[in-house]
């Protein structure tokens, strides 16, 4: 008896990756973006011809929605396609290796270019701007939350030392050595608007309020902002809704 084949369409079924990346196009400001930043991108006028900015751009972004290092981006383009197709590779005939994707990040100084010249934070308020004039960013409510991010402790490096901009915090029962983000959503959409980085042992209240945009009607917080609304930075006309903290639990028989 003659076998069949299988005739399988998997071109039918999109992945998740592939409509995420399709959102992404439709609605990040590209040419916005690298209008932006343009003027702090080297021209590369010796040498093989530079990848874009745009397309740098796009491998940047593509690093932080799906947390790859410099050599992980590297090895990706070779495992996953669509990778290469969003970053708009095929004009180049080739792709950036790690150094490439390294130096986008950096200046000749051991500072990040975006971190130097405060692009993260200006690419942040292009976006919320434009999501505003859609209609799409509203600014009555804000939720403030803030999180910590790990750094080596070690000092078996080469000077020797911890990062000094990192510092020890306790969480609970827990001590933690690094940085805080804090971050400032929109009450509805879930839409951030404001980020900042602080080391690790600045309280969450003390950024609490200079974190709000200034059009708020209603904050939200956890117990790590209660005293907000005692602090020199309070803003009268924003109602905070802060949680209350958890009630001490004293064993029985104690």
């Amino acid at each position: 008896m003659k076998q069949s084949s299988l005739k399988l369409n998997l071109n039918v079924r999109k992945t998740r990756k592939q409509v995420f990346l399709e959102q992404m196009e439709r609605v990040v400001p590209w040419a916005a973006l690298v209008e932006l930043i343009a003027p702090y991108y080297p021209e590369g006028k010796t040498g093989r011809a530079p990848f874009s900015l745009q397309t740098m751009l796009r491998v940047h972004f593509m690093q932080q929605w799906f947390t790859l290092s410099d050599p992980g981006m590297e090895e990706a383009f070779f495992d996953t396609p669509l990778y290469w197709e969003f970053a708009q590779l095929e004009e180049f005939g080739r792709l950036p290796d790690e150094s490439t994707i390294l130096r986008f990040g950096k200046t000749p100084s051991p500072r990040h270019r975006l971190e130097k010249h405060k692009l993260a934070e200006q690419i942040l308020r292009v976006v919320n701007e434009i999501l505003v004039q859609r209609g799409l960013l509203l600014k009555t409510g804000t939720v403030v939350d803030a999180t910590l991010i790990a750094a080596p402790s070690s000092t078996k490096n080469k000077d020797h030392l911890r990062d000094p901009e990192m510092h020890s915090s306790k969480k609970g029962q827990q001590m933690f050595f690094g940085m805080k983000a804090h971050i400032c959503a929109e009450a509805e959409s879930g839409l951030v608007h404001t980020v900042r980085g602080t080391s690790g042992n600045v309280h969450d209240v003390v950024e609490g309020n200079s974190m709000l945009h200034g059009e708020e009607v209603h904050a939200f917080g956890d117990a790590g902002y209660q005293g907000v609304t005692k602090r020199p930075d309070n803003k009268p006309k924003v109602s905070w809704h802060i949680a209350m903290r958890r009630p001490l639990v004293v064993p029985c028989g104690t």
